[in-house]
C-alpha cells in the first residue's frame, strides 16, 4: 500500500512551531496552490487567510513571479556575493531605494527577515563601534517578536518563544508600545531610559503600527513619530522592523509612509518576493554607511550568507515589485481595508469578540475567555481546527484571531470567511463557554 505524503513526512521531517506529540495528526500535504486557495493530497482546498505566514501576497502559484523566476534559471542561478555582484540585485536595490521613503542609501542583503534583523542590530551596534563610542544597549517594546536567531530573540520580548533560551540573551531595555490610550505612558517611558541610559543606547528597534506575533497589537502613527523624533534628537539609531508590515499590509506599501520621522534602518522580508522565495534585505541611510567607510579593515562589516542576494530570489522580488506598481494592488489593498472595516462594526458588537482592530488589510479581534488573551490560551487547537474543516486556513495566536489574506482574495471569499468567524462565534455564544456580558 502507498503511503500518504503525511505519512512519509511524519517519519522524516521535524516541523516549525509544531509540539511533537504521539497523538498528533501530522500534517496536512499540500500538493499545488492557486490565487488564494491551497489544495491536499486529498482534494480538500482551503481558503489561504494567512497568506501562509504572511508571505504570499499576490496569491500562490502567480504566473508572471514564476516565469521571471524561470527566465533567471537559465542565465544565472548563484554567485558569491563577496567581490561579485549581477543584476537582479542591482536593479532590485535600485527600486526598493526608489520606493522606500527618508534617506536610504544602500541595501543589504540576507536570507529572511530574521538575518535582516541580524544585520541591523550589528550595523546599529558597528556604527558606534567604529566611531571608538561605547554605546551597547539595544530598546525594544514589550510585546515585541523580531525574530527567531539569537539577536533577533535578544531584541523580542521574553516569551514562550525564548523561554529556554533566556539565560545566554544580551539584555534589552523594554518600553511599552503606544497602544490606545497608553500614548503617554510609553513616551514617559521612553523619556525614562533617555534620561537614565542615554550614553549607552546604540539603538531603538520597533514593528511600526502593528506587533505581529506578539498579538496583532496595533498602535497610531503620530505617537510613533514623537517616540522617533526623541530618539533622533538624542542620537539614537532608529530600525523599523517590516518583515511583517512591508509591501502593502498597513495600508501603503511600507508602514513607515504614515511616519514624519524615518528611521536609520529598516528590515525587510517576507511579502519582498510575494512568497516564492527566502530574501532578506536591510536598508540603511548613508550615515550608517559612513561609519563603515574606512581603509582600516577592522571597520568592515563582517557578515554575509551563502545565499546572499541569490539572483533567483532577486528575480523574485523584481516580479513582485512589478504587480505591486500595477493599479489593481492599491486597488485591492483599499478594498480589502474597506471589507475589514464594515466587517469589524459588526464583529465588535458581538458579545465574545474584543479589542476588534483593523489597519490596512490586516483585521484582528481577541476571543474572550476564562483565560485570558495569550499564545498559549486553549482555545487556539479548537479555533484551528474549526476553521480548517471548513476549508478556511487560520492560525490564531492563542485566542487572537487575525487575517491577513493575499491580495488577490475576492469579496466573496472574503465574506465566507467572515460568515465563519461569526458562525464560529454564535455556534459558542449559544454554548456559554466563555465569559460574557450576560
Amino acid at each position: 500500500m502507498t503511503e500518504s505524503l503525511t505519512q512519509r513526512d511524519q517519519k522524516c521531517i521535524w516541523h516549525p512551531y509544531t509540539p511533537i506529540s504521539a497523538q498528533s495528526a501530522g500534517p496536512i500535504a499540500i500538493v499545488k496552490g492557486k490565487g488564494a486557495w491551497l489544495y491536499d493530497e486529498n482534494g480538500k482546498k482551503y481558503l489561504d487567510v494567512i497568506s501562509s505566514w504572511w508571505v504570499n501576497i499576490h496569491g500562490h502559484a502567480h504566473p508572471y513571479i514564476a516565469g521571471k523566476i524561470a527566465a533567471q534559471l537559465h542565465t544565472l542561478e548563484q554567485v558569491i556575493f563577496a567581490g561579485f555582484t549581477h543584476e537582479p540585485a542591482i536593479t532590485l536595490a535600485e527600486r526598493i531605494l526608489e520606493l522606500l521613503p527618508g534617506e536610504f542609501s544602500r541595501v543589504f542583503f540576507s536570507d529572511d527577515g530574521s538575518t535582516a534583523v541580524e544585520v541591523a542590530l550589528k550595523m546599529a551596534l558597528q556604527y558606534w563601534y567604529n566611531q571608538g563610542v561605547k554605546k551597547t544597549r539595544i530598546l525594544a517594546f514589550q510585546h515585541a517578536y523580531h525574530g527567531d536567531t539569537f539577536g533577533a530573540m535578544a531584541a523580542s520580548s521574553r516569551s514562550i518563544f525564548t523561554r529556554p533560551f533566556d539565560p545566554l540573551l544580551f539584555e534589552v531595555r523594554r518600553i511599552d508600545p503606544p497602544l490606545p490610550g497608553k500614548e503617554s505612558d510609553a513616551l514617559a517611558q521612553l523619556e525614562y531610559e533617555i534620561k537614565h541610559h542615554r550614553d549607552t543606547l546604540a539603538a531603538f528597534i520597533f514593528e511600526p503600527l502593528v506587533l505581529g506575533a506578539g498579538g496583532m497589537l496595533m498602535y497610531d502613527a503620530e505617537p510613533l513619530d514623537n517616540m522617533l523624533l526623541l530618539c533622533r534628537q538624542n542620537d539614537i539609531v532608529t530600525i523599523a522592523d517590516e518583515v511583517m508590515t512591508g509591501f502593502g499590509r498597513t495600508g501603503t506599501l511600507f508602514a513607515i509612509q504614515r511616519l514624519q520621522q524615518k528611521p536609520d534602518l529598516i528590515c525587510l522580508s517576507k511579502g519582498i518576493t510575494g512568497g516564492f522565495m527566502p530574501l532578506g534585505l536591510t536598508a540603511c541611510s548613508e550615515k550608517i554607511f559612513h561609519a563603515f567607510r574606512s581603509s582600516d579593515k577592522s571597520h568592515t562589516f563582517f557578515h554575509g550568507h551563502s545565499y546572499t542576494a541569490n539572483p533567483l530570489a532577486c528575480a523574485a522580488a523584481g516580479a513582485s515589485l512589478d504587480l505591486c506598481a500595477e493599479p489593481s494592488f492599491n486597488k485591492n489593498l483599499k478594498r480589502i481595508s474597506h471589507k475589514h472595516s464594515v466587517f469589524s462594526a459588526q464583529l465588535a458588537r458581538h458579545p465574545l469578540a474584543e479589542h476588534v482592530r483593523t489597519t490596512g488589510t490586516i483585521l484582528a479581534f481577541d476571543l474572550k475567555s476564562p483565560e485570558g488573551t495569550s499564545y498559549l490560551n486553549p482555545m487556539r487547537d479548537r479555533i484551528y481546527y474549526f476553521f480548517m474543516e471548513q476549508g478556511i486556513l487560520i492560525r490564531p495566536l492563542g485566542n487572537t484571531i487575525y487575517l491577513m489574506p493575499p491580495y488577490c482574495i475576492t469579496d466573496e471569499e472574503l465574506d465566507t470567511v467572515y460568515n465563519a468567524i461569526m458562525g464560529f462565534l454564535n455556534e459558542h455564544f449559544h454554548r456559554n463557554e466563555f465569559y460574557t456580558d450576560n
